[in-house]
């Protein structure tokens, strides 16, 4: 149960990082724990076809929720484990210049894109055009993210582990060519969603140094979402009356909670949540729900 809560205690205080890599977690490991107990039960539960990308676009008629779900799901532990790494490890380059707001958005309007691009290839190039597939995986929100990065400083530099220094256009060049080389390989569709994971972040970053952020409308749109479902109102002008009477100033108790929350925060940046005693998670627990 205590391990439960600290999950719970560590989402909310992660950032968007942290809450992507949970949901693609229990979005992994929830449907393919059910399909497994089910199967011992005789019963099959195809869910995958629920959750996936169609390369027919009528599928989405039915279906539209797959060209976004798509990217929270995947076939296999190392599917999920490497793309994890990557997104966690680009995520954070991307936060240096950019906001957790936009990071979100870049995901979700990057794998949204990926996926337009994947099945417009099975209506556009030859080969593909009689066949049928299905597309599952976050790989092209990540690229999205990781060319946004290398778009926007090439030349920021990456320490490796048995590399050394590399700049982080040379690990987008890599990715690139991988994918461009794999186009003959079974799996073409999964490889030409990357790509276009890869021009959508690339174009967030050249309009970006242009002044346009294409995010920004999308961010609204989920921000009066949010707070429609969550049913925030804004507060109605109130004329206030100024009491010209001189008083010792009281401390407020919030003001004394929000210094609390502060100093703990500045205690986890420094030495990481786990360097926090019981009573200071019980305590930010508590103000998260608050």
């Amino acid at each position: 149960m205590s391990l439960l809560k600290d999950f719970k205690q560590q989402y909310i205080l992660g950032g968007v990082t942290e809450k992507l890599i949970y949901w693609n977690v229990i979005l992994f490991a929830v449907p393919w724990i059910l399909t497994g107990v089910l199967a011992l039960f005789g019963i099959k539960f195809g869910f995958v076809q629920y959750i996936s990308l169609s390369s027919n676009p009528a599928d989405l008629l039915w279906k539209p929720w797959t060209i976004i779900s798509y990217a929270f799901f995947h076939a296999g532990f190392l599917h999920i484990l490497f793309n994890l790494i990557i997104l966690n490890f680009v995520s954070r380059l991307f936060m240096t210049y950019f906001t957790q707001k936009q990071l979100l958005s870049l995901y979700l309007l990057g794998a949204i894109f990926a996926g337009f691009i994947y099945i417009a290839s099975y209506l556009i190039f030859p080969a593909l055009i009689r066949q049928e597939a299905i597309l599952i995986g976050a790989s092209g929100a990540v690229m999205a993210v990781l060319f946004a990065v290398a778009a926007f400083n090439p030349y920021m530099e990456i320490r490796l582990l048995l590399i050394g220094r590399v700049k982080i256009w040379h690990i987008a060049l890599v990715y690139l060519v991988i994918d461009l080389i794999s186009l003959s390989s079974a799996n073409v569709g999964g490889h030409i969603a990357h790509l276009g994971g890869a021009l959508f972040g690339y174009l967030f970053s050249s309009q970006i140094k242009n002044g346009t952020d294409i995010t920004k409308t999308f961010s609204a749109f989920m921000d009066y979402v949010v707070n429609f479902f969550s049913g925030t109102k804004k507060t109605t002008f109130k004329k206030v009356h100024k009491n010209t009477t001189y008083t010792t100033p009281k401390q407020n108790p919030k003001d004394k909670s929000q210094q609390q929350i502060d100093a703990i925060l500045d205690k986890i940046s420094k030495s990481g949540y786990d360097s926090l005693t019981k009573e200071e998670k019980e305590f930010l627990f508590k103000a998260g729900k608050n």
